[in-house]
């Protein structure tokens, strides 16, 4: 007797036990959590320089905002002079009688030739100055640049023609010239002649100086993204479904742009650090008796020939930070953008 033939069979009862259903997909949380961000974020984690870095200028960042805390803890301030008021600190030479530059229990860092003042409250008090010029003249950089260089890029034609063209002016100043030169005319604006400037006028006149001079770099690079991305698909679908400008360039384009906004952020930061000591060492910005990395620099370089101590301190700070800053700069335009890294 022959078995059935296949088409003889009984027909296969379909059930929900006998059909195998699909696997769920072991990636798709996985893929959720590989977001860009959270893949940089991991990337930046893996780099110890990076790590370190951001551990240090956070570490500054700390003592500028706690400086008047640490102070009051500490028992002294950055103006009042200690060498002159309490014998036995300076001798008839203005210098410390201790050794290191009076280094002791009382004086952590020792006390400025001189005037006698406490100079780790005087660095502390320079490193809080320092740093809120930086930094508000960073964010100040960074809007405008931003601002321009989109408005440039997107519209294009006379527009970006003009704009192009005051860029290109402001990039061929020599900043710090102009700086020594233009400082006075500032402050002649909003103080008569015989009257003193006032520390919080001479912060803001630098931070609004700093920022005239310091958008176009960050504009010119944002001009350059824009119309390479304007060019692309997704900004011409949106064009052909009726999104206005605004929205082109603030749901299509912007999200698209922040790697190099956070990049040249860290990297502006520590220069306007830089630029402000400069100013303040050439006696055009913060001058004494206000604290200041630029001041403590200026002072310690007139005795640094016979006790080099006061400038030890605020020059290795300033290194150590901008050199912190700009590693995390480093890092975290590696960890945004890995194609760039060498």
């Amino acid at each position: 007797m022959t078995p059935p033939s296949p088409s003889a069979a009984a027909p296969l009862e379909v059930t929900d036990e006998t059909v195998e259903k699909p696997a769920a997909s072991p990636t798709l949380k996985g893929a959720e959590s590989r977001s860009p961000g959270r893949l940089a974020w991991t990337r930046f984690k893996r780099d110890r320089t990076g790590v370190i870095s951001a551990y240090i200028v956070i570490f500054f960042f700390v003592i500028a905002i706690c400086a008047p805390l640490i102070s009051a803890l500490y028992g002294k301030d950055p103006y009042t002079l200690y060498g002159q008021e309490q014998a036995g600190l300076l001798n008839e030479a203005g210098f410390p009688i201790k050794p290191n530059g009076g280094i002791d229990g009382d004086f952590w860092f020792g006390i400025e030739p001189a005037l006698g003042r406490d100079v780790f409250t005087f660095l502390l008090y320079g490193i809080r100055t320092s740093l809120m010029i930086a930094t508000a003249t960073t964010v100040l950089v960074t809007i405008i640049g931003v601002v321009i260089g989109i408005t440039a890029g997107y519209l294009g034609g006379k527009t970006d023609y003009l704009i192009g063209r005051i860029i290109d002016i402001l990039l061929s100043f020599p900043s710090t010239l102009f700086f020594i030169a233009f400082m006075p005319v500032v402050y002649g604006v909003f103080v008569a002649p015989d009257d003193d400037i006032p520390t919080s006028l001479r912060a803001t006149c630098l931070i609004l100086v700093l920022t005239a001079f310091g958008w176009a770099s960050i504009a010119r690079l944002l001009r350059g993204q824009v119309l390479a991305l304007r060019e692309r698909e997704f900004v011409e679908a949106a064009k052909v479904t009726g999104a206005s400008p605004a929205r082109i360039i603030f749901k299509e384009l912007l999200p698209n742009l922040w790697t190099p906004i956070l990049i040249q952020s860290t990297l502006a930061l520590p220069a306007f650090v830089t630029a402000e000591a400069g100013l303040a060492f050439l006696g055009v910005g913060i001058i004494d008796p206000t604290p200041d990395w630029g001041v403590m620099i200026q002072r310690g370089a007139q005795f640094y020939t016979d006790d080099i101590t006061f400038m030890i301190f605020p020059g290795v700070s300033m290194i150590l930070f901008v050199l912190a800053f700009n590693l995390l700069g480093d890092s975290v335009r590696d960890a945004l953008d890995p194609k760039s890294k060498r």
